[in-house]
Parts: structure tokens; sequence; C-alpha cells
């Protein structure tokens, strides 16, 4: 079950975020030393409160009383982006990751957006390709020096 999260939930999701990217760290060889910044390491619940109060809406999926995955929105003119999509790696493969993203699609499209953005590892082919099977398209990539991976930018053009 999807449910948006109260602020008593975020640092149960903080947990998820940071233990869902952490397959992908782990993929890609990005470590807290090499990428402090990258998302697995990073997220705090400090961090996701002040999200949070700042108006970004953020979901969860449920398994009974446990979060097992999550994604947080935020808009602007127009625009969703959407952050931090994850499902905990012992649920994955259950159609999870599917149902947030399609949940996305309807908070987007009752907030009035024109289109969502993302943005990923680059080098990770297997979630580039998932996100284009739901009607994504790549729009550019950027190096940054900060991080030891490519961040690629997609959109989604949402249909009215």
């Amino acid at each position: 079950m999807i449910k948006e999260i109260s602020k008593n939930d975020l640092g149960e999701c903080s947990k998820v975020i940071r233990e869902s990217f952490k397959t992908v760290a782990n993929e890609f060889n990005i470590t807290e030393e090499n990428a402090p910044r990258y998302v697995a390491f990073a997220t705090t619940e400090e961090k996701l409160t002040e999200q949070y109060d700042n108006g970004r809406k953020m979901f969860a999926y449920f398994d009974a009383e446990k979060i097992v995955g999550f994604y947080a929105i935020e808009i602007n003119d127009n625009v969703c982006e959407l952050n931090n999509l994850c499902v905990l790696p012992e649920y994955r493969q259950k159609g999870i990751g599917k149902k947030l993203l399609e949940h996305c699609f309807e908070i987007a499209h009752s907030l009035k957006a024109d289109k969502i953005t993302i943005s990923i590892v680059e080098e990770n082919k297997k979630l580039k390709e998932w996100y284009i099977k739901f009607g994504f398209t790549p729009v550019y990539t950027r190096k940054y020096d900060f991080f030891p991976f490519t961040c690629g930018y997609m959109k989604k053009i949402l249909l009215k």
C-alpha cells in the first residue's frame, strides 16, 4: 500500500533510502570516500525533514507497518522532479518500483505537471532501460568533480 508519509516516518525513510541505494553504490564502486554526497551516504533524517518542511511530497510503500519503498517529488513551474525512488533489496522484483512510479505519475498529473524529471547514475544501464520502458527519455549527461560516475538526466512528458 502506498501512502503519503508523516513526519514521524522520516527516520525510517532515510534508512530505506540509504539501504536501497547502497546496492548501486556497491555495484558501481561508489564509496563514502569518493562520493560523500551520494544519496546512499548523504541522506539523513534531518535532510529529509528539511525537504519535508519545505513542501516536498514524500510517499512510501508499506508492507504491513514496514516501509519497504519510497519516493519524493517536488513541483516547480509545472515540472515534477522525482527523487530517491527506491525499494529495499529483499523486496525487489515484486512490482513495487513499478507501483511507486505509476503512483508518482498520478500525483504529478493531479498537481497539473507537464513533465517529470529524474537523474540517475548514467552507467546503470539496467535502471536507465527500466525508466525508458515507462516513457522517460534521456536528455543529457553531466560529469561532476564530486562524483566518480556520470549523472544522467531524463524526462517524461505527461499527457493531459
